[in-house]
């Protein structure tokens, strides 16, 4: 029922920054819950941030917060994330999903998620 695209991957030097967009079609974007999670060379699928299906409510990762944002537009069915300050070990293929069904504002848990964009790939180089 929805479709998730992601796009604004790419090749940045540490420090840098980048804008990762996820576009939604199918359904109504703001029943879902939206999050962002990534897969690094050789590590298992984790959770990068979460954001409510208002946009009121956010959650991130440890280890990206303080350094990345996550937004959404309604509106324009699409989230946004921003991430500043980039590191090598941020480099991974990024994956939005939407969350039909938790009743709460957010949840951590990938098996929460019922779509699946299919992932743009961060490098982030020395």
């Amino acid at each position: 029922q929805v479709q998730l695209v992601e796009s604004g991957g790419g090749l940045v030097q540490a420090g840098g920054s980048l804008r990762l967009s996820c576009a939604a079609s199918g359904g109504t974007f703001s029943r879902y819950a939206m999050g962002w999670f990534r897969q690094g060379p050789g590590k298992s699928r984790e959770f990068v941030s979460a954001i409510s299906r208002s946009g009121g409510t956010t959650d991130y990762a440890d280890s990206v917060k303080g350094r990345f944002t996550n937004a959404r537009d309604n509106a324009k069915n699409t989230v946004y994330l921003q991430m500043n300050s980039l590191k090598p070990e941020d480099t991974a293929v990024y994956y939005c999903a939407a969350d039909r069904r938790t009743p709460g504002p957010t949840t951590r848990q990938d098996y929460s998620y019922d779509y699946w964009g299919q992932g743009t790939q961060v490098t982030v180089s020395s």
